[in-house]
């Protein structure tokens, strides 16, 4: 995700801190009780009558992957500036000025920093380049699922759907051409069906809140419900297009191969229901997919 930007001044005490948020949708309940009472909440109360019963979609930020930190660093007259991991598995973030004047980055700017599941890292300190000149910046922090040191090794995947059918195949021309997507794995599959583990893993990062789908790549690409699978070599895989609300797991869970995690759909950039499946890694600041062995699959797109 990329970061607004962050911004501060050398020499004062008060930082703000803004971090990008991206919008998903949510529901919220509206009901009256038998008093005539009027409640609402994000959860529908038992036993309360249809007819009593109204679901106001609306719009709500969820938890950004990383978080920036700024604090002062009293020794140094600087700051010091922090990436907070919310994931359940590694990230890396790269630090680096949208703006600056009298101001310089130890390590320099742009950094980079491995930052450890729902941990911190110091990713760099700032300082005035002519100490007693007043300074500012402004920040920006980017960051990437998985650790940029892992080494995936050859595993066999089991098919995360029973009687796999492929749709579309490595190197898929509608959308298995970029990087992160071009050895992933299309699926046919009707809405609702169970999607399981193709490998034992943690559970690293779930949205399931997001219900509309469509063709138009802005507005609806990065956008599909999925639930990310982080393995013990590092690699990651992803599962995509999840109903509303069909993730079956929670982040930080274990899980093994073959266990049921959520139930397929046609949510985001598609033309239909199916599960998309790539088996990732982070290269540098990039997630990029990478070939898998699937007994019983052959990840050529169908003709």
């Amino acid at each position: 995700m990329r970061g607004r930007p962050t911004t501060g001044q050398c020499g004062l005490l008060l930082i703000a801190a803004l971090v990008a948020h991206c919008a998903y949708a949510a529901k919220l309940y509206r009901w009256t009780d038998r008093d005539g009472v009027v409640h609402y909440g994000d959860r529908a109360p038992a036993g309360t009558p249809a007819r009593n019963m109204k679901v106001l979609p609306y719009v709500l930020p969820p938890d950004p992957t990383a978080r920036l930190r700024i604090e002062r660093d009293g020794d140094s007259g600087g700051y010091q500036v922090w990436a907070e991991n919310a994931l359940a598995g590694p990230i890396e973030v790269m630090l680096d000025f949208v703006k600056r004047e009298n101001t310089q980055g130890d390590p320099p700017l742009p950094a980079r920093a491995t930052v450890p599941a729902r941990g911190t890292a110091l990713v760099a300190n700032l300082f005035a380049q002519q100490p007693g000149r007043a300074g500012s910046f402004e920040l920006r922090l980017e960051s990437i699922p998985g650790d940029p040191s892992a080494r995936p090794r050859d595993v066999v995947y089991r098919a995360p759907i029973a009687a796999p059918r492929v749709g579309q195949g490595y190197g898929g021309r509608f959308s298995h051409t970029d990087v992160q997507n071009r050895y992933a794995v299309d699926f046919a599959a009707d809405i609702g069906t169970p999607v399981l583990a193709a490998r034992e893993g943690v559970i690293m990062q779930v949205a399931s809140d997001y219900a509309r789908a469509g063709l138009n790549r802005e507005r609806f690409g990065g956008r599909a419900n999925f639930v990310r699978i982080l393995h013990d070599d590092g690699s990651m895989a992803l599962f995509a297009h999840l109903k509303p609300e069909g993730a079956l797991v929670r982040v930080g869970q274990r899980v093994s191969a073959g266990q049921r995690i959520g139930l397929s759909g046609n949510t985001g950039f598609t033309t239909g229901p199916h599960l998309h499946f790539a088996l990732q890694v982070n290269r540098g600041m990039r997630l990029i997919s990478i070939p898998f062995r699937m007994p019983g699959v052959t990840p050529v797109t169908a003709r």
